[in-house]
C-alpha cells in the first residue's frame, strides 16, 4: 500500500477488507445454490438466440419460460438447449422459433445425459466467447493506436429518449472532449423482466438499453474516435431486472463500462435481495471476462441519507463490492467503485470532508477505477452556484486520483442539458485538471488535522459496521435499512419468482470458461 497521508491505520483497512470477504463468501454459498430466469435468459442469449415473437414478447424470456413452467429450471437451460439440439438437429435459435410458434414442446422430447447435452453445446459457447474475445481485442487495439483521454476520464450523460438523437448528442460531446457517453435507460427500465428488441425512439427521461440501441451507439462513438484521434468509451446500465442479460448484450457490441451493483436494485428498485444478488455474480463474470470496468452505486445511498453522517456506510459498500468483484474475477483497474460530492454545501468545511472521503478511497483501493459522482442533492436554481459546485468537485476529483468524473451540468434537467451546457462542463473540468494535475503529488496534510481525523473516523466506523454485517448477515442488515436508510425485505420487492435452487446436475457451461481457462 502507498504511504498514507492520511495516517489510516493499515491494522482496520486490514480488518474491514477481511470482514467484507467474509460476508462475500457467506454470500456466495447462497448464490451458488440458485439461479434466475434472468440468468438462464442470459445464457440462452449468449448460445446466439435473439428476437422476438409474433406479440414481441423476447425469444429468450418464451424458451426459459417454457422451461420454467416444466419445471426444469433447476437443471439449467444450457442443458434443455444441448439436449433439444441433439433430438432434434436444430440450431439454438431455430429451436426456440420452434418453441415459441408451438411446434416444439421442449420438456417432452426423450432426455440424453448431461455430458451429452455440454459437449453438443460447447462449440456454440466457444464461438460466442471468440466473438466477445474478439470485441475486447478491438478495443484494446484503438486504444493502443489511437490513445485515450487522461484520467480522470470526462464522463457526460445522452438521455434524449431517441437513441437516433443520442448519437447526434453523443458524437458533439465526443467531438467537445468527453472520454465516456453514458446512455442512461429510461424510465422504470430495469423494472421490465424482459429487454426491449431492436433500436427505439420512445424513451421518457432515458433510452431504452437494446442490444441495436448498444451497436448503433458503439458504431458512432468509433467514427468520431477515428475522427478525434482518442478512443470513445460508451457505458449503459447492466442493472434491474435484467442484470446479466444486459452485461451479455454489453459484451457483444463492445461495452466500456457498466453501472452494476445487486445493492442499488435492492434499495432503489425494490428488485429481490435474493434474485438480484444471483444475477449479479453471472454479470459481474461476464464483464470481469471482457475487462469492462464495471461501476457500482454507493453514491445513491447519498440521495437518501447525510452525507456527513453516513459516509461510513459508502466505505463499508465499497469494500463489499471490492470482495464481491474478486469472487468473479474481476480485475482491481476494472473496479469502478463509486462515491459522490454530495455535502451540504453550507457546511463548514464540508470541502474538507469531501477531500478527506475521495483521498481515502483512492488510498484504500489504490489500484480501483474510482467512480465520482457530481453533487445533485443540493442544487438549487441558481445554476451559477451550482457551476461553481461543479468546479469544486472537479478540484477535489483530480486532487485525490480519481479515474471517471461524472460531470455535473448547469442544465441537465433529465439528463439532456442544453448542448452548450455540456460544452462549458467539459471546459470546466478540462481547465482544472489540466492546471491541478500534480496537485495532489505535491500537498501532504497537517497531522491529527480536520482531513486526517475525519478519514481516520470514517474507517473506523465502517469496520464497525462491516463486523455488524458479518454478525446478522447481509441480508439481515439490509432489512433493517443500514444502507441509506432504506429497508428491504428479504422475500419481498419484485423478481422473487424467478429464484429457484438449483439441481445436482446444473450447468452453466460459461461460468468455468469465463473464470478461467477461455480467455
Amino acid at each position: 500500500m502507498m504511504k498514507s497521508k492520511l495516517n489510516l491505520d493499515p491494522g482496520v483497512i486490514d480488518s474491514a477488507r477481511s470482514c467484507a470477504a467474509r460476508i462475500a463468501n457467506d454470500m456466495q454459498s447462497f448464490i451458488e445454490r440458485h439461479t434466475t430466469v434472468s440468468t438462464e435468459r442470459t445464457v440462452v442469449r449468449l448460445l446466439g438466440i435473439d428476437g422476438v415473437d409474433d406479440v414481441e414478447s423476447p425469444l429468450p424470456n418464451v424458451l426459459v419460460d417454457v422451461i420454467k413452467d416444466g419445471g426444469g429450471l433447476p437443471r439449467g437451460a444450457a442443458y434443455w438447449v444441448g439436449n433439444a439440439m441433439i433430438q432434434t438437429g436444430l440450431s439454438p435459435q431455430e429451436i426456440a422459433e420452434k418453441v415459441s410458434a408451438g411446434a416444439l414442446d421442449l420438456m417432452k422430447l426423450p432426455t440424453a445425459t448431461a455430458a451429452e447435452a455440454e459437449a453438443k453445446i460447447m462449440p456454440v459457447v466457444l464461438e460466442t466467447l471468440e466473438k466477445i474475445k474478439a470485441q475486447t481485442a478491438k478495443r484494446d487495439n484503438y486504444i493502443a493506436t489511437i490513445g485515450e483521454g487522461k484520467k480522470p476520464y470526462l464522463y457526460v450523460i445522452v438521455a434524449t429518449g431517441n437513441i437516433y438523437e443520442d448519437i447526434v448528442q453523443a458524437q458533439a460531446a465526443g467531438r467537445q472532449g468527453a472520454d465516456v457517453i453514458a446512455v442512461i435507460r429510461t424510465t422504470a427500465q430495469s423494472l421490465l423482466d424482459y429487454v426491449p428488441y431492436g433500436p427505439t425512439t420512445e424513451g421518457f427521461g432515458g433510452t431504452y438499453a437494446t442490444q441495436e440501441n448498444f451497436r448503433l451507439m458503439r458504431k458512432a462513438l468509433d467514427e468520431v474516435g477515428e475522427e478525434v484521434g482518442r478512443y470513445i468509451r460508451l457505458c449503459n446500465y447492466s442493472s434491474g431486472m435484467c442484470m446479466p442479460e444486459i452485461a451479455a448484450m454489453g459484451a457483444i457490441e463492445r461495452l466500456d463500462m457498466m453501472l452494476n451493483d445487486a445493492l442499488y436494485g435492492i434499495l432503489f428498485r425494490d428488485i429481490n435481495m435474493q434474485r438480484t444478488l444471483v444475477d449479479q455474480y453471472f454479470s459481474r463474470i461476464i464483464i470481469g471476462y471482457c475487462d469492462v470496468i464495471f461501476n457500482s452505486g454507493e453514491d445513491n445511498y447519498l440521495t437518501t441519507a447525510d452525507a456527513y453522517d453516513e459516509a461510513h456506510t459508502v466505505l463499508a459498500s465499497q469494500f463489499i463490492n471490492e470482495q464481491f468483484a474478486v469472487l468473479a474475477n474481476i480485475k482491481e483497474e476494472q473496479m469502478g467503485l463509486g462515491h459522490a460530492f454530495e455535502m451540504d454545501p453550507n457546511m463548514e468545511n464540508g470541502f474538507l470532508y469531501e477531500l478527506s472521503q475521495a483521498i481515502m478511497a483512492r488510498e484504500i483501493f489504490p489500484k480501483a477505477a474510482l467512480k465520482y459522482m457530481p453533487p445533485t442533492k443540493f442544487m438549487t436554481g441558481n445554476i451559477f452556484k451550482g457551476h461553481i459546485q461543479d468546479a469544486l468537485f472537479n478540484l477535489v476529483s483530480v486532487w485525490s486520483g480519481q479515474t471517471i468524473q461524472l460531470l455535473g451540468m448547469m442544465t441537465e434537467a433529465i439528463h439532456t442539458p442544453h448542448l452548450q451546457d455540456r460544452m462549458y462542463s467539459l471546459e470546466n473540468a478540462s481547465y482544472i485538471f489540466n492546471n491541478a494535475r500534480n496537485l495532489g503529488d505535491e500537498v501532504e496534510f497537517r497531522s491529527d488535522g480536520i482531513i486526517q481525523k475525519r478519514a481516520q473516523s470514517v474507517l473506523a466506523e465502517a469496520d464497525r459496521l462491516l463486523h455488524d454485517i458479518e454478525k446478522e448477515g447481509l441480508f439481515s442488515t439490509i432489512e433493517q435499512g443500514k444502507f441509506g436508510g432504506v429497508k428491504r425485505a428479504r422475500d419481498g420487492g419484485k423478481g422473487l419468482a424467478g429464484v429457484c435452487v438449483k439441481d445436482a446436475q446444473y450447468f452453466n457451461p460459461f461460468i468455468p470458461l469465463m473464470l478461467g481457462g477461455a480467455k
